[in-house]
């Protein structure tokens, strides 16, 4: 899941100085993969990629494949990735830039990459999810890292390349560094590597959490995520960030993300993860992680990794709603 390399990926809008550099760059050659209704143009930017090509497209395809399990889609119609080769056996930065018909992704890989790491990967499939979100003014920009953050594992869950163990373990362990220091503000006006990226990603698992709970499960945060891509957003676009959380509330008939964007956007905002770990039955042994199945909010958390919602078998009474979980918040506030 995300380390500290994830300090160097960001996605930006692209202008257009930029937008042509990154386009019309000197390139060696040009597979297609067509996947979720989009097509994907994939340009590889060294004669001496080390990697074999097959294994690159097959590594791309499958990050495709997953954010079009969790979207229902392909995020845009045309997209263009960029393969730049590197010294080394890793995976570098990634960049996701907006254009007019969809996105551009640059990724550099190390020469020496095995197929075991391209199946370890998670940087493409965090760049492919920042295509289904629009530009949002600066400030607001965890809520871009957070979505792919957050997405990123749960995607690959759908598609059966990652154990849902192993996801909630990686959140249990790496949230801690979303939540607010001794001195921090709201998520809008904390920008720290930690709040950006972690930050917001719980405030995704919050919301999405908050949405099955009041849909007795029949919708969680990938149908407002849908909603926002169905209403005509992507990276191609700026909008504010109300008006892609009204896209989404509206797609799930509940005002969650408008609700928690208010109480989490200004104040710090303090949450009891251990209380909410609890509740969703997730217990830790050491470096383990145990699953339990009659916990409150267990029939959320499955819903969550797998997609599949029951509205029928409601959610069991629960001390979660919206804020339980945060102390102090009210006070705060500007």
């Amino acid at each position: 899941m995300m380390m500290s390399s994830l300090a160097s990926t960001w996605r930006s809008c692209a202008r257009p100085t930029i937008l042509a550099a990154t386009l019309f760059a000197p390139s060696i050659a040009l597979a297609q993969i067509e996947v979720g209704g989009g097509r994907i143009d994939v340009v590889f930017e060294s004669k001496d990629a080390g990697v074999p090509r097959t294994m690159l497209l097959a590594w791309i395809k499958t990050a495709a494949s997953a954010v079009t399990k969790y979207y229902g889609r392909y995020p845009v119609p045309h997209a263009i990735v960029r393969v730049e080769s590197i010294e080394g056996d890793r995976i570098g930065s990634g960049k996701t830039f907006g254009s007019l018909d969809g996105g551009v992704i640059r990724i550099a890989v190390g020469r020496t990459t095995t197929q075991e790491h391209l199946d370890a990967d998670w940087m493409m499939t965090h760049e492919m999810v920042h295509l289904a979100f629009p530009s949002v003014p600066d400030q607001h920009h965890w809520i871009e890292e957070g979505i792919a953050t957050y997405v990123e594992p749960i995607a690959r869950v759908r598609i059966g390349r990652l154990h849902e163990e192993q996801v909630w373990g990686d959140l249990v362990r790496d949230l801690p560094q979303g939540l607010p220091e001794p001195g921090d503000r709201g998520l809008d006006f904390t920008h720290t590597w930690g709040r950006t990226y972690w930050g917001g990603a719980l405030f995704c698992l919050l919301a999405d959490i908050e949405i099955h709970r009041r849909t007795a499960n029949g919708k969680g945060l990938d149908d407002a995520l849908r909603g926002i891509l169905d209403a005509g957003a992507s990276i191609a676009v700026d909008w504010d960030l109300e008006r892609a959380f009204k896209a989404g509330d509206r797609a799930t008939g509940v005002p969650v993300l408008q609700e928690l964007y208010a109480q989490m956007c200004s104040a710090p905002s303090p949450i009891d993860l251990e209380n909410l770990w609890r509740e969703l039955g997730i217990e830790r042994n050491g470096r383990t992680i145990a699953l339990k199945s009659h916990a409150p909010l267990a029939a959320v958390r499955r819903a969550i990794m797998s997609g599949k919602l029951n509205p029928v078998a409601r959610v069991k009474r629960s001390d979660f709603r919206l804020g339980i979980f945060m102390s102090g918040h009210a006070s705060n506030r500007d």
